[in-house]
């Protein structure tokens, strides 16, 4: 089973913390509202992928002014391709507390609508198992 380490940025702006809806037709959680982030590169540390990736995901005009490692953890899921494929993958998330500046995105096609959201109306959304496991503690959910 192939491993992928995950960075995953929690971020925050005014209050509200900035949520991301998958594609329907890729990605380990289809469809479901998630936190940005993805798999670090050969030679990355783990800052340089964690602002690589929110550069490729939301764009260069977010302005993150904080960054502080929260905490780890890990699983198994299932990746789906664009073209159908399913691929079992071994996770280990690297997970970081996040600021930002601004409110400024331009999301790629992973994602197919992104939100700024109050703590109390996370628990609304239709959130991927990992996202629900990491509001959860963090004790907003």
């Amino acid at each position: 089973m192939r491993q992928r380490i995950i960075v995953c940025p929690i971020i925050e702006n005014n209050g509200e913390y900035l949520l991301c809806k998958m594609a329907d037709d890729r990605g380990v959680f289809p469809g479901q509202w998630a936190l940005s982030g993805g798999g670090m590169e050969p030679g990355e540390t783990m800052e340089e992928a964690l602002r690589r990736e929110i550069r490729e995901e939301l764009g260069d005009a977010l302005q993150i002014t904080h960054i502080a490692p929260w905490t780890f953890r890990d699983d198994v899921r299932i990746k789906t391709y664009p073209d159908g494929t399913k691929e079992p993958i071994y996770m280990l998330y690297l997970i970081f507390d996040c600021v930002s500046a601004n409110r400024q995105i331009t999301f790629n096609e992973e994602f197919q609508e992104v939100a700024w959201i109050q703590p109390d109306k996370i628990g609304e959304l239709d959130l991927n198992e990992a996202t629900r496991i990491t509001f959860a503690q963090k004790g907003i959910l």
